[in-house]
């Protein structure tokens, strides 16, 4: 949510629109720069810059003082800007980029070294993803263990805001690094963000390659900044408007985040998103979100494909975190909850046919009653981030694993036995909770939820007892509340990955006995 005590200038785009960069001089883009990570094979990755209109630009990539490989461009005259694609390369390094400007008798010349090709992945959101490794869990030891993940390079963008898109960034808080104590845990709500650093470093244990990562978060921002005015539109949100001023605490006009702090990034060759946003959305234009996240991702995943000529991926790999748990009194109970469910955009897990390519980190069980940050945020991006990176290497890299807990296949009513049974695609693990499963009891047009207390359960199926409801049995839901369990306490999970049985919701539109409702694959 808030980082307390900073505040932000708009940041016009004066010399970084592309229409008004005439007189900028021969350089690479801002996020071009010494110790960067470049996208590895089989995508092809993007250098570009500015320069003087018509001149011609020769990239070279270079490793112990041998050219690899050579593109030739021209400086566009509309954009002053000029772009090349690389040929695919193998991940490893070091390289050296050189960049030569040539325009009649005039040679300019731009080098960056400790360029590494591997999987580059930008973190987006607010300030969950925002906070930095000196926040969270065991903090010291997290942030002197740098020593094996040197080939881990980090950048983390400023925070800036703008009317229009803009085609490069106007600053960078931290430019391409190697980790250290020092930029790992910069400050409070800086940079690096623990989330995107963790899921980093737990990727390059499996790959074992390098790993580029890009933070590009601000906390407490709506969804709609976010956003481009595209997607905004294809979902209804009205054309012009902000967060009332009782809930905002960041920027929340529309796009002004989209057009400063992401779409300048798009002509980079990604290997995917990760993203944790929505505390900022349970009281604004909440009823949106199942329309509005997935228009982001797809409005996101169109842009960096054409940005970068094709090589992003058009349906490159997109996780995000299912909000955590976090106490307030002025929070309608419903209102987490029912972020949680449009997440998904109303499927209960991903990916689905609307979120394709999608990978979630359920958190509803990783709460922190006791953080000195605030309840809403939670210290323990460790679990995040292990989650969300078995997601990434199930989705992104084709691992069979176990990426995400269980959800009832099917929902049969016993009616003669007063239970409701429920079957699950996956072994559970399951702790007795007699509230945390209610029921929609029906009568006159009137319905109430009421607990159903566990009955019996096995393997891979759980028995509510649903005797209360004398009346209409309409509906089942289970985890529907801002806090359904303490600190990995809830009662299903996978038996051997130990992940969380997600919250869910489903009707029940026949009540003749032994009907049988399916509700998940």
């Amino acid at each position: 949510m808030v980082a307390p005590g900073f505040v932000f200038e708009l940041v016009l785009p004066l010399l970084l629109r592309a229409d008004a960069s005439a007189d900028v001089g021969f350089r690479f883009a801002s996020y071009i720069d010494d110790y960067m990570v470049l996208q590895k094979e089989p995508a092809e990755a993007v250098i570009w810059g500015y320069g003087v209109s018509g001149a011609t630009v020769t990239v070279s990539l270079c490793q112990d003082q041998a050219t690899i490989m050579k593109k030739v461009t021209s400086v566009k005259a509309h954009s002053n800007s000029w772009m090349v694609v690389l040929d695919p390369v193998k991940p490893g390094g070091p390289y050296e980029v050189m960049a030569q400007q040539i325009l009649g008798r005039k040679n300019f010349t731009l080098r960056i070294h400790d360029v590494l090709f591997g999987d580059v992945w930008l973190c987006s959101g607010q300030s969950n993803m925002q906070m930095t490794v000196s926040q969270i869990f065991n903090a010291t030891s997290e942030l002197s263990n740098t020593a094996a993940y040197q080939s881990v390079h980090i950048l983390s963008v400023s925070l800036n805001q703008a009317q229009q898109e803009l085609e490069d960034l106007a600053e960078v808080d931290l430019r391409w690094s190697k980790p250290t104590l020092e930029n790992l845990g910069h400050g409070n709500f800086t940079y690096m963000s623990a989330v995107c650093w963790l899921f980093g470093r737990y990727l390059h244990d499996t790959l074992r390659y390098p790993v580029g990562l890009l933070s590009s978060s601000w906390a407490g921002t709506p969804i709609e900044a976010w956003s481009s005015g595209r997607s905004l539109k294809a979902c209804g949100v009205p054309r012009q408007g902000s967060m009332p001023s009782d809930l905002e605490t960041g920027p929340s006009e529309y796009s002004v985040l989209w057009n400063a702090m992401i779409h300048p990034l798009r002509n980079m060759t990604l290997k995917g998103v990760i993203w944790y946003q929505g505390e900022s959305n349970v009281n604004f234009n909440r009823d949106l979100y199942n329309c509005t996240f997935p228009a982001l991702v797809e409005d996101w995943r169109q842009t960096f494909h054409d940005g970068s000529q094709g090589q992003t991926e058009r349906f490159f790999p997109f996780g995000f975190v299912q909000l955590s748990s976090y106490l307030s009194g002025a929070t309608p109970n419903d209102g987490l909850p029912q972020i949680r469910w449009h997440q998904t955009a109303d499927f209960g897990y991903v990916p689905n046919l609307r979120m394709p390519n999608t990978f979630m980190a359920v958190a509803m069980d990783l709460c922190d009653r006791n953080s000195p940050f605030g309840s809403t945020h939670p210290r323990d991006k460790q679990t995040v981030a292990y989650r969300l990176h078995l997601g990434a290497r199930a989705v992104a890299y084709g691992a069979k694993l176990t990426f995400q807990g269980p959800l009832p296949q099917k929902i049969e009513l016993l009616g003669d036995m007063g239970l409701l049974n429920l079957t699950y695609s996956q072994p559970i693990q399951v702790q007795r909770h007699n509230k945390i499963f209610e029921i929609s009891c029906c009568s006159d047009h009137q319905c109430k939820w009421l607990p159903a207390p566990m009955d019996t359960f096995s393997a891979q199926t759980l028995a509510l007892n649903v005797k209360s409801c004398r009346d209409s049995l309409a509906a089942v839901r289970y985890a529907w509340t801002a806090w359904p369990c303490e600190y990995k306490q809830c009662p299903l999970y996978h038996p051997t990955s130990a992940l969380p049985a997600p919250p869910f919701t489903a009707f029940i539109t026949n009540q003749s006995p032994g009907y049988r409702s399916k509700v998940a694959k």
